[in-house]
């Protein structure tokens, strides 16, 4: 039976409609036509967001243990979130970790599972100078068998995300790796802006949450942040109020109003009461909404993308450009938005409602409630 979404603004990946209807036939959003009214009592109903940096949920990591099965349980308790589009990402791990979570990947792709975007490898090659949470005595140089790798896994996922520091990777790595299709993203990286800038011409299109864990901007050596805000990348932003101070997120949206787009950097304690957990062995505790290594560094973020909006909205952002944010922007990001983020006749109805003040009042996958 068709449904017409009615009695809320509809914003459909570029414009705010106000007080508009939307039909969905057979999972997708339709043109105008007869079917039974859904009536939303106010608020937004926007595209499913879209979340490009997810290390895990529900008390799970992505590490070496995860399955095809956990992978999906991932994608299904974002979905209950707010994110319906996921890329599960890989913190530094062993070679023998990557395979695993490719291996799991690749067949979670070919089950065509709900919300399952493909895979983000964070790591190993980076800069041990901007580790982060990172275990130091993982991080390593691209090897010739690592690219292989890649490359291959690159075939076979819809989206691969790899985020690597250009002191660890050659022009040329990036270069084959972009040609593959390949998102290479910048970060945890003390690169010069010059380096930076090298890499962007070898092929890299994005920056992994910006201002964190990379060479800061100075007056004289702009650094990696001094290239994302400059040059023609996307950059993924933690809105938590942690990890960006706000008068930096204004600089950054003033300087790069088009390219920024939002990410939860979620850890296993999203969609759970966990208090701890752990990561490569390593106890990260989850307190005042800050999720920290022993010794108080940050470790990913206690964060969810309808409420990464909220705190956009009110640092001043306008509600259109917040909310493309987690939807169209990411999926122009990873090369999706001809099929994600937007909601467009023949495209999937996934979709959130939200309430004046952000708070997530439904979820749709396909056209089929989650929340």
């Amino acid at each position: 039976m068709p449904q017409i979404f009615t009695g809320a603004d509809v914003f459909d990946g570029t414009t705010l409609h106000r007080s508009a209807t939307l039909r969905v036939v057979d999972g997708c959003i339709a043109g105008p036509g007869p079917g039974a009214e859904v009536r939303l009592n106010g608020g937004i109903l926007a595209p499913g967001f879209l979340d490009l940096q997810v290390n895990g949920a529900g008390g799970r990591m992505v590490d070496a243990t995860s399955t095809p099965e956990m992978l999906a349980e991932m994608c299904a308790t974002h979905a209950r979130l707010g994110a319906t589009g996921i890329l599960p990402t890989l913190i530094t791990d062993t070679p023998e970790a990557t395979a695993r979570v490719i291996a799991a990947g690749i067949t979670a792709a070919q089950r065509q599972t709900p919300g399952f975007l493909g895979l983000h490898l964070e790591g190993p090659h980076l800069d041990p100078r901007r580790k982060g949470a990172h275990d130091p005595a993982l991080i390593r140089p691209m090897t010739e068998s690592d690219l292989t790798q890649l490359l291959d896994a690159a075939g076979k996922l819809p989206t691969l995300m790899v985020t690597l520091a250009p002191e660890a990777a050659t022009p040329d790595q990036i270069a084959r790796l972009a040609r593959a299709g390949v998102i290479v993203s910048l970060g945890h990286s003390d690169c010069s802006h010059a380096q930076a800038s090298a890499a962007i011409a070898a092929g890299a299109r994005c920056v992994t949450h910006l201002f964190n864990a990379m060479s800061q901007l100075a007056p004289r050596e702009p650094g990696l942040v001094g290239a994302a805000l400059t040059g023609p990348v996307h950059a993924g932003l933690i809105a938590d109020g942690i990890h960006v101070a706000p008068e930096a997120i204004r600089i950054a949206m003033a300087a790069a109003p088009d390219r920024l787009f939002l990410v939860s950097d979620a850890m296993a304690a999203a969609g759970s009461d966990l208090t701890e957990f752990r990561l490569n062995g390593r106890r990260i505790l989850r307190q005042g909404g800050r999720l920290t290594l022993e010794d108080g560094t940050l470790a990913g973020a206690d964060l969810t993308l309808p409420r990464a909006v909220s705190v956009m909205i009110g640092l001043g952002t306008s509600t259109n450009v917040a909310l493309a944010m987690a939807s169209a922007r990411p999926a122009d990001c990873i090369g999706r938005s001809d099929s994600l983020g937007h909601l467009q006749p023949g495209r999937a109805a996934d979709m959130v409602h939200l309430a004046a003040d952000g708070t997530l009042l439904g979820v749709w996958q396909g056209g089929e409630r989650r929340v």
